[in-house]
């Protein structure tokens, strides 16, 4: 048995889950999320918990098991805690600003980059050099940060760019001169 696919699913009194075939739809304080399940996992929701059961033991299906149950886990916490990704701007005159609800990032390039958050997204700047983006989706929390990651890159030399809050960048050796 996985041991992450074989632990109950709580569900908090302020959150609703309807489970239709291998659909599932939570809705909580901070909004609702719905997914499609893999269809051959067996979802069962019973005494304000949520069990997640797969039909064999076959490699498909043992893989699937705990990836169901985390996918569930996950929206759960999403709609009643949320999820944050922290981005820092590593680098001489960089930095970011909200204008409105449009996150516009100062990195280097003679134009500034403007990202726009998708719905149930919200961007916070506490700092010119520091990026809080924060939502109920864990996958597209994670995503959109990598899309604003992928504006400038941490580059190996001088470490400049925008990383992942306590992302390790790998410094290499400049040229040697004489």
């Amino acid at each position: 048995m996985s041991r992450i696919g074989k632990k109950p699913i709580d569900i908090p009194e302020k959150v609703q889950v309807d489970i239709e075939g291998n659909h599932i739809t939570v809705k909580g304080p901070r909004g609702q999320l719905s997914r499609e399940l893999p269809p051959a996992m067996l979802v069962e929701k019973e005494d304000g918990r949520i069990l997640v059961k797969r039909p064999s033991d076959s490699p498909e299906h043992r893989a699937l098991h705990g990836l169901t149950r985390t996918l569930i886990q996950n929206m759960i916490t999403g709609v009643t805690e949320g999820f944050s990704r922290t981005l820092e701007l590593v680098g001489v005159g960089y930095r970011a600003n909200l204008q409105g609800k449009k996150l516009v990032l100062n990195v280097g390039f003679s134009h500034p980059v403007v990202f726009e958050p998708e719905e149930n997204m919200e961007l916070e700047v506490p700092a010119p050099n520091k990026i809080i983006v924060k939502g109920i989706d864990k996958q597209r929390v994670g995503n959109f940060a990598a899309v604003i990651r992928k504006a400038r890159p941490p580059e190996p030399y001088k470490g400049k760019g925008i990383r992942y809050e306590g992302e390790h960048v790998r410094h290499k050796v400049g040229k040697a001169g004489k």
